[in-house]
């Protein structure tokens, strides 16, 4: 299925829309953009333009990518009416740019609702779809409905761990298109080094000699009631001592008035700090310094394990996903995340963790992943889906050829 000795530079596009997408991409794009055999084009959507989360567009560009495209989009009415019209009005701005760009693939990741603009757009200008992190479940909010959108939706599927995979390939994909490659957000502890103590205190401005916990916390998008979980998590820290370091949450419904909470909790607390934008590098090195994460973020399930760093999930958001010993499941109840958080920083569990493995992988994937993207076949073998005869499901279910 790939094609070697084509001259042609092949033109890869990729959406990007927040901080966290974008952190998840780096070495991906930085793959890309080294390879002379393939012409990168970035288009910065949504969150990256709003002042309230950070204006993160000027971190891509500081980090020596050019913005190729950009559309603003995101509205900033906190709902989930604001959420659906953000998808359209972002679908609007992607028609004229993909229909002038027409790159041979789109590269997606993972399951924010802005990706489906992206998405339908590409479908119907035929423009193939390449998507890291299908299979992957988070039953808690919409993004579970949203990525396996993206899975059907997509040409070639980059999982990040085994499970991931066959279910992908359960979803009637062919098994060619399937590749495990890992979580390219673990490329940044194997190709980058993090902060010293000493550099993340002053850049900060906060002390590592007290306990540290840090808080990333989401809306609930699966519920009506995006915060009615959030009652129970402040009503937990309030009970805590150690310093909490809270980041922002996604520019999801409620995101706001959670944001506003945070800022209450902070002006009560000296030792309470908020950031607005975190890049992956000062994330990492904030990781590094703590005790524990707590909260709902897929961050928490999927990073926190290469840092061996104990982390207690709360909650339905995540339900569902892959997990490793260093996760501690508490309901959205205090008294439960209290329990959680006490064993999370005792020493037996933090000793318990020792010897432990990701299994989101080896910090490799965007290698994998560029190297894919380089190589495979383009036109109409890789446009032009077919379905999985029924038959030949169980016969294509076997085990990964890739070992990470």
């Amino acid at each position: 299925m790939t094609a070697k000795g084509n001259k042609k530079r092949r033109k890869i596009a990729v959406a990007t829309t927040s901080r966290a997408d974008y952190g998840h991409l780096y070495w991906t794009l930085k793959e890309l953009q080294n390879r002379t055999e393939i012409d990168l084009k970035l288009i910065a959507v949504g969150a990256h333009f709003s002042p309230a989360f950070g204006s993160t567009f000027a971190e891509i560009e500081a980090d020596g990518f050019t913005i190729d495209e950009s559309v603003e989009c995101l509205l900033g009415s906190d709902s989930d009416v604001g959420m659906a019209k953000t998808i359209g009005v972002a679908a609007l701005g992607l028609a004229d740019v993909l229909g002038r760009m027409r790159p041979d693939i789109l590269l997606l990741i993972a399951d924010r609702y802005e990706m489906l603009a992206p998405a339908s757009v590409a479908l119907a200008l035929r423009i193939p779809i390449a998507h890291i992190e299908g299979g992957d479940v988070s039953e808690g909010a919409i993004d579970d409905a949203v990525r396996n959108a993206l899975t059907k939706m997509s040409h070639l599927h980059f999982t990040t761990n085994e499970n991931s995979r066959r279910r992908v390939l359960a979803m009637g994909e062919e098994a060619w298109r399937v590749h495990l490659v890992g979580s390219p957000s673990l490329d940044h502890l194997r190709r980058r080094k993090l902060f010293s103590r000493q550099e993340i205190e002053a850049d900060l401005r906060l002390k590592f000699d007290q306990p540290t916990i840090v808080v990333a916390y989401h809306p609930v998008t699966m519920r009506r009631d995006t915060l009615a979980e959030a009652v129970q998590v402040f009503a937990a820290l309030k009970n805590l001592t150690p310093q909490i370091v809270f980041c922002y949450p996604n520019a999801d419904a409620g995101s706001h008035r959670l944001i506003e909470r945070a800022e209450s909790f902070c002006a009560a607390r000296p030792n309470a700090h908020l950031f607005v934008n975190l890049n992956h590098l000062k994330y990492w090195s904030l990781l590094k310094y703590s005790d524990l994460l707590l909260g709902n973020s897929s961050s928490g399930i999927m990073e926190t394990p290469s840092l061996r760093l104990p982390t207690v999930n709360i909650g339905m958001r995540q339900q569902g996903r892959e997990r490793a010993r260093n996760v501690l499941d508490a309901a959205p109840d205090a008294d439960a995340i209290l329990r959680a958080v006490e064993k999370g920083l005792s020493a037996p569990f933090r000793e318990s963790l020792a010897g432990m493995t990701n299994p989101y992988g080896d910090g490799h994937a965007s290698e994998r992943i560029a190297e894919i993207l380089s190589q495979t076949t383009l036109g109409d073998e890789l446009l032009i889906k077919r379905h999985v005869p029924l038959g030949a499901f169980d016969r294509q279910r076997g085990t990964a050829a890739e070992n990470l």
